[in-house]
């Protein structure tokens, strides 16, 4: 990162640097000069620690992830996440038709039903960060005096959609999940990308919402679409 790409986990001040290392391996971590805390306190923290703070949708850990780190797993946890969601959609699609051979597992997620549904799930994605950078690059550019980074917020929304991940285990309990659970999962979601647009443009709760709304609106627009195609897309997935 180059000089002043850091931030203050608390005051989102920009920061030259999280710590300064001195000599025999002492490290000492920078104060802001803003607020007087240390910029970044997660550099000494446990990924795990890390991690429950993002998950509990904490600004100062958002902060950390998106600014003072060079993660880029982003593209890897989005196919990640929509292969999960296929999977599911695949499953609810197949759900009277159980089979209690192991064998035919390996041998239904290689029917073209399956990266039909993977598909799907992209092109809604696709509909929502659309929407949502749309929003933000006509809104936020006009209020902000300036254009918004569309990469450092398509990545933002990316990361943030590691609530996805929870849709693991309403796969491995195929009947022991339920809509409230699948809906609760989507909340969460849409928090999480939420809490990320607002930490990175330092914008209000509300305008964050609105950008999250208007991405669910593109989404399910685009669901409804293609449902009411002449020859949907889930038409040919189900034509034998």
């Amino acid at each position: 990162m180059g000089k002043y790409d850091f931030r203050c986990v608390e005051c989102n001040e920009k920061a030259s640097e999280l710590h300064r290392d001195y000599t025999n391996g002492i490290l000492k971590i920078t104060i802001c000069e803003s607020c007087q805390k240390p910029v970044d306190k997660y550099i000494e923290y446990d990924p795990v620690i890390i991690l429950i703070d993002a998950i509990l949708c904490k600004t100062q850990a958002f902060r950390h992830i998106l600014f003072n780190t060079s993660l880029n797993i982003h593209w890897k946890l989005c196919v990640f996440c929509l292969l999960c969601e296929a999977y599911l959609r695949w499953s609810l699609l197949h759900g009277s038709e159980q089979s209690s051979d192991p064998a035919d597992i390996i041998r239904y997620t290689k029917e073209w039903e399956f990266y039909g549904m993977f598909g799907l799930a992209a092109l809604e994605l696709s509909a929502f960060c659309g929407g949502v950078l749309c929003f933000l690059w006509v809104v936020a550019g006009r209020l902000q005096g300036g254009t918004p980074e569309l990469s450092l917020l398509l990545r933002a929304l990316l990361l943030s959609c590691y609530g996805k991940v929870l849709l693991i285990p309403a796969v491995i309990w195929e009947h022991d999940y339920s809509p409230l659970c699948l809906g609760l999962i989507k909340l969460f979601v849409l928090t999480s990308n939420s809490q990320a647009i607002r930490v990175i443009l330092n914008s209000s709760r509300r305008f964050s919402l609105m950008a999250v709304c208007l991405g669910l609106l593109s989404e399910t627009c685009v669901a409804q679409a293609c449902r009411k195609l002449p020859w949907s897309i889930q038409d040919m997935l189900t034509f034998e």
